[in-house]
């Protein structure tokens, strides 16, 4: 690991991830999760003001980067909630089968290497009944923008972990074994190539 990836990255990601636009859409989608949460690249722990505690037994947060894993120490600290860190990436769930009630994804799968296997594993560890839910942004609708996504994504990926601008959420979602229940887009404010958004719910098919 690189001095950008090391020390630089994590705090980028930090401050765009944490932007209002982008916070206002956590608070949309997180309150709905429920029961044992299994909340995908926990990052810096934006999303923990936002669960609900009289709902929420316990989080287990997914994160392989040790450096966010560190950012999120505070938030950890003052959360209602309980949450046990997971060092690894969302190919590799080390929990039995159906033991989430629900699946959170934030900002997530533009950045996951092999998506559909971690899909696969987030479909193997949800409760039948449970639900995913999410908020993601990926592929614009407008030809122009995505020219811009598709231009920009080499040096994106590269600055950026590994995001991807321009995955088609939607797709990926139904190709990993999930039936989309809602799901609401607009673009958030802002930098309109990363500013796509895509959230909702789904369920196991």
């Amino acid at each position: 690991m690189g001095f950008y990836d090391k020390y630089i990255l994590p705090k980028v990601i930090h401050w765009v991830c944490s932007q209002t636009p982008v916070t206002y859409q956590r608070k949309k989608v997180v309150p709905l999760a429920k029961g044992r949460v299994l909340e995908i690249g926990i990052g810096s722990g934006l999303n923990l003001p936002f669960y609900d505690p009289a709902k929420v037994e316990r989080v287990w947060g997914l994160e392989p980067s040790e450096q966010m894993r560190n950012i999120a120490q505070k938030r950890i600290f003052d959360s209602q909630v309980t949450v046990d860190f997971i060092g690894l990436s969302g190919e590799e769930i080390p929990l039995e089968k159906n033991d989430a009630d629900t699946i959170l994804v934030t900002y997530t799968l533009c950045t996951i290497p092999s998506v559909l296997t971690a899909l696969g594993e987030m479909r193997r560890v949800l409760k039948p009944g449970g639900e995913l839910i999410f908020s993601e942004h990926g592929e614009a609708p407008d030809e122009n923008v995505r020219r811009w996504q598709e231009r920009l994504n080499p040096i994106w990926g590269y600055f950026g972990g590994g995001c991807q601008l321009n995955r088609p959420i939607p797709r990926i979602i139904e190709e990993g074994g999930f039936k989309i229940k809602n799901i609401d887009t607009m673009y958030l404010p802002g930098f309109k190539p990363a500013g796509f958004n895509y959230w909702g719910t789904a369920v196991p098919n």
